[in-house]
């Protein structure tokens, strides 16, 4: 045994010095070492979103203080990628580094913990590296050797809706914080930030950690990880200390001029500029501010160093309205609908306030709406158009009965083929109706009544859908649903699913209550989702792309006590397709909306607000907003009207239009849309 034990350390020996000798003669190959990464700026940001600019779930560009960032409204996969693809040679997370960050933060939306960046082990779920804000404080977490450690700045007052630059950079025992190139923060952390902190398995998540809870809720310009180094020399000092720049997102830094009187792209002076034909050709920085004119669309576009933008094509851009006619109605309007009748015109149902006469119906002729059928309505509320098989019909909402003391009837009426009008078909008994919705399921036909309040005062009623009766050709109850001061509903279908949103606007003491959206499962419909509102007057469904969007009116905002505000924020929100709920896309101020109307003009997206009341007057400008991608919908024009209560887009041969009611003035207007 003990002779063995003597033989060990030269075979050992032995064994090293062979190896000596083969690597000296070349036999072995020595494998030089490598760091984990490139020791280069990774520019995070562009990472997760678009090259191009295009509009990505869950993200809006805003462009606000001189500079453009994004918001993030949701934490998505698509603001995530696999740390594999950074770590490349090992699956360590750099023990040297620096963050640069590019923000701007409201003071009044920042809560306690928002993550701009986190790492995260997804199987279970566990956060290795968070860079984390709060109103006065800056932290960096990350997993230790014995636990969670934590480098705390304080008194760091970012949130003060300003942009500011920060560089964050670790080093061993030591980590400073820099922002907008002045004096550092120094930190001394007993424990040493880990060498060998382990990235397996983790993804980095940008704007979040992977939670809806630390949701970052300002603006975010840049997001750069410096491997191995300090940036703060690379950018400081600069002529712009709150906006240093070591790697921002092309759209969201270079973005060509625009000319507000045409919308054409303006080419930097005396550039060099050549027109290629044929199909598209690439479009880097070597092709910027160079032309392409496409013969096939016959469109001409310039290249901004990384796509194409449009300067002249053959399609239809919006260039605003022009006043086209002024519509004197015998009372108040608070409600168009718009039809055609197959072989006899477009025509315009207007709910009119007034008994005597009632409500209009308006014949478009010769390029302007002329009155064609007086009907006997009792303070009409709104009509719907809707069609059975081979049958038209026309229903109205009436909101009082006929006289003090009678029910409140609502009528269908269909429309006479052989006296070309409209006639009375079915009576439903209402309650201060204010809205009809008619739509087909599996080919059965319903039609949905919004019931505001009882006789009595209680707006906590039942709504009902009717269901038509193919024997009896009549409505018949198929549901009720309880709403409260129910005020529009909106049918839409997604793929295979129907649905059915209700604007509740008053629940007896608060207009900040639940509308609720419905879905068909079973031969009825059933709760999918409830979303608080501020005095709801409408939904509008609408679609760009394969993206599902709905956005509400708020009308105004009233609790048992304090003030009214009639300026308040109206909605749009967005089908997330993952979490399989509408999820909020954009605040937009309105002055107590009663309607949005979407519409499209080539392949340009708009909305128009009708605001009727800003809590002292009823002459405000009603907004059209376009649709732009990143930054949602921004005003593109003001029209002014007085109580607007309504809008309504249509089409002739003589043109496009908008058209609005007054719910203040016997007086509607026409206006035509000016298309090149």
């Amino acid at each position: 045994m003990e002779g063995h034990q003597d033989l060990l350390p030269s075979s050992w020996l032995l064994t090293f010095l062979l190896l000596l000798l083969m690597s000296l003669t070349g036999s072995v190959t020595v494998v030089p070492w490598k760091p984990c990464t490139d020791l280069h700026p990774v520019d995070l940001l562009s990472r997760v979103l678009p090259r191009n600019g295009e509009a990505q779930a869950g993200v809006r560009m805003v462009q606000e203080g001189g500079a453009r960032g994004v918001q993030f409204f949701r934490p998505t996969q698509t603001l995530t990628f696999p740390s594999s693809q950074l770590f490349v040679n090992c699956p360590h997370f750099p023990a040297e580094f620096s963050i640069v960050a590019t923000v701007k933060m409201p003071h009044t939306r920042v809560k306690r913990n928002e993550y701009l960046l986190a790492v995260v082990k997804e199987d279970v779920n566990q956060l290795l590296l968070g860079l984390r804000f709060s109103k006065e404080k800056v932290h960096l977490i990350y997993q230790g050797s014995t636990g969670k450690e934590r480098l705390s700045f304080k008194r760091v007052r970012m949130a003060d809706n300003h942009w500011h630059s920060m560089v964050l950079a670790v080093s061993g025992h030591h980590a400073t914080l820099t922002l907008d190139c002045g004096i550092p923060l120094e930190l001394v952390h007993k424990q040493p930030f880990p060498s060998d902190l382990s990235t397996g398995g983790s993804r980095f998540h940008i704007g979040s950690r992977r939670k809806w809870k630390g949701l970052f809720s300002g603006l975010l310009r840049q997001l750069v990880l410096l491997p191995g180094s300090d940036a703060t020399s690379r950018v400081c000092p600069s002529s712009r200390p709150s906006l240093v720049e070591l790697s921002v997102p092309t759209f969201l830094s270079n973005l060509p001029a625009i000319s507000h009187m045409n919308d054409v792209l303006v080419p930097p002076y005396e550039t060099e500029v050549r027109v290629t034909l044929g199909s598209k050709p690439a479009c880097t920085a070597a092709e910027q501010g160079q032309l392409w004119f496409d013969t096939l669309k016959r469109g001409l576009f310039l290249c901004d160093g990384t796509y194409w933008h449009s300067m002249l094509q053959d399609k239809d851009r919006l260039d605003y309205v022009d006043d086209h006619q002024d519509l004197y109605t015998s009372s108040e309007t608070l409600d168009i609908e718009l039809f055609q009748i197959p072989s006899v015109g477009l025509f315009a149902a207007m709910a009119h306030r007034a008994t005597k006469p009632g409500s209009g119906i308006y014949r478009w002729s010769h390029g302007h709406f002329q009155l064609y059928q007086n009907i006997s309505t009792f303070k009409a509320q709104a009509w719907k158009q809707f069609t059975i098989g081979k049958k038209m019909f026309l229903a109205v909402s009436n909101s009082m009965g006929p006289a003090d003391g009678e029910p409140e009837l609502s009528v269908v009426y269909r429309w006479s083929n052989k006296r070309l009008k409209f006639v009375p078909y079915q009576t439903l008994e209402t309650h201060s109706a204010r809205d009809w919705e008619a739509f087909q399921i599996n080919n059965e036909a319903f039609l949905a009544v919004a019931n505001h309040r009882t006789e009595n005062g209680n707006h906590n009623i039942e709504s009902v859908v009717y269901k038509w009766n193919p024997g009896t050709k009549t409505f018949e109850v198929n549901q009720t649903i309880l709403t409260s001061g129910a005020y529009d509903w909106e049918f839409f279908t997604v793929g295979p699913y129907h649905f059915l949103a209700v604007a509740n606007a008053f629940d007896g003491t608060s207009t900040q209550t639940d509308s609720s959206i419905y879905i068909w499962l079973g031969g009825a419909f059933q709760v999918f989702q409830t979303i608080r509102t501020f005095g709801a007057t409408d939904w509008e469904m609408f679609q760009i792309g394969n993206r599902v969007f709905l956005a509400v009116a708020n009308g105004h905002m009233l609790c048992e006590k304090g003030p009214s505000l009639y300026t308040i924020n109206s909605t749009i929100y967005e089908l997330d397709m993952t979490t399989k709920m509408f999820l909020k896309f954009q605040d937009i101020v309105t002055y107590s909306a009663v309607d949005w109307e979407f519409f499209t003009v080539g392949d340009e997206h708009f909305l128009v607000v009708a605001n009727s009341y800003d809590g002292s007057s009823y002459s405000l400008n009603s907004v059209i907003y376009r649709w732009q991608g990143y930054e949602g919908f921004v005003p593109v024009h003001r029209l002014p009207t007085i109580g607007c209560s309504d809008w309504e887009f249509f089409t002739s041969a003589e043109g496009s239009y908008l058209m609005y009611s007054s719910a203040k003035a016997p007086l509607s207007k026409v206006f035509k849309l000016r298309i090149h």
